[in-house]
């Protein structure tokens, strides 16, 4: 019509596609190629923490390894078993530079290997592997030797290459029959020069701001526990482990130390980064129900929500309102319990500032005020 401008709605925003670890934080507690596995994590859209646990003593460094390599050099061993690749081929690289002859030493050995990695540093240095075993377990090399397949056990020489995991079952398992067992620490590990990050880390879990934390071997899973008994929160740390943070490790070696401490982990089929990177997109969205609220699909993570297939990041007093709101689905929840997640219970305005600020911020219908009784999702 003439004179009259019609008003047209701007289009709501075309729904972009979320990455899978949108809205989620992760910790990386590894020491060696813990950029590589933020890496992936960082690529799926997780907010990344990096708190090393761990890290290991230089070889060149290392006189306990040069201890052990010349005890082994001592007398004739008859067998050897390699437990890791970069572990392996570390001890024959560090024994060549300290002109100590380690391969000509082990030649007349029966070399076992406990999975393709320390097969392949067996034959790159030279050496023939005897003997591996199917499921790349240390618990299958001990059955193994017990069965007699290398013959009688007692007062044989062997060496047994550690790596990181002082490997007590294996290790008692040889003993016990008469084994004369030489034990090679390589690549030691020992709490990083700064703990910082990784005490920061432990109040972290035990504040439950953080979704997940992923463990890549014993001895940082191990370490994470005993800085958060020196910080006086392993209580903390354990209930959130066991319920609000996940954790996540490589594999079952490596979730020793949590699982003895209570801890139930995720663990992917192989023990590999890559493994553990999808493990993690497996187990975290599937954890947060997507609800209908308000004629709108709502997913809460960690510190973001994804509303009809876009991801709205959130300030922490909003974000707390919603997760709560989440947690009971359509039922009220009274400004006096909100009040007192949000502020402590100490600023009688903070719920509705939150509750306005979280409006603004999804910018749909998804908060209800239920009129002097409180809050609650539209679903």
């Amino acid at each position: 019509m003439d004179g009259v401008t019609e008003t047209v709605p701007e289009p709501a925003p075309e729904p972009v596609d979320v990455l899978p670890l949108a809205g989620y934080t992760v910790a990386v507690t590894a020491a060696r190629r813990s950029e590589e596995l933020a890496a992936l994590l960082d690529r799926r859209g997780a907010r990344v923490i990096a708190a090393p646990a761990i890290r290991i003593v230089p070889l060149s460094d290392d006189a306990e390894l040069v201890a052990a390599t010349r005890e082994v050099l001592r007398a004739p061993v008859d067998l050897v078993v390699a437990t890791t690749g970069v572990g392996f081929r570390g001890w024959l690289e560090a024994a060549d530079a300290w002109d100590l002859p380690l391969v000509e030493h082990l030649s007349g050995a029966r070399v076992l290997a406990r999975g393709p990695k320390a097969r392949g540093a067996i034959r790159g240095g030279g050496l023939v592997d005897a003997w591996s075993p199917a499921s790349e377990s240390s618990a299958e090399v001990l059955e193994h030797l017990l069965s007699g397949a290398e013959g009688p056990l007692e007062g044989r020489r062997i060496a047994v290459q550690l790596h990181g995991d002082p490997l007590p079952d294996l290790v008692a398992g040889l003993l016990a029959v008469g084994a004369d067992v030489l034990q090679v620490p390589v690549y030691r590990w020992v709490l990083p020069e700064d703990t910082a990050p990784l005490r920061r880390l432990v109040h972290t879990i035990a504040a439950r701001a953080v979704d997940a934390v992923t463990f890549t071997s014993a001895p940082a899973a191990a370490s994470l526990l005993q800085v958060a008994e020196q910080e006086g929160v392993l209580a903390g740390v354990l209930a959130g482990l066991t319920d609000g943070v996940l954790a996540v490790a490589v594999g079952a070696v490596t979730a020793g130390p949590l699982e003895a401490a209570g801890i139930t982990t995720a663990q992917p089929d192989r023990a590999r980064l890559g493994a553990l990177a999808r493990e993690v997109v497996a187990r975290l969205p599937e954890r947060d129900a997507v609800l209908t609220a308000g004629g709108h699909r709502l997913q809460v993570r960690g510190h973001a929500v994804v509303l009809d297939g876009r991801l709205v990041e959130l300030a922490p007093a909003p974000m707390t309102v919603l997760k709560s709101l989440a947690r009971r689905p359509g039922a009220v929840v009274s400004r006096p319990d909100l009040l007192a997640t949000v502020s402590g219970g100490s600023d009688a305005h903070a719920v509705e500032m939150a509750v306005t600020r979280l409006r603004a911020a999804l910018g749909a219908p998804v908060v209800e005020t239920v009129v002097k009784r409180g809050y609650r999702l539209a679903v």
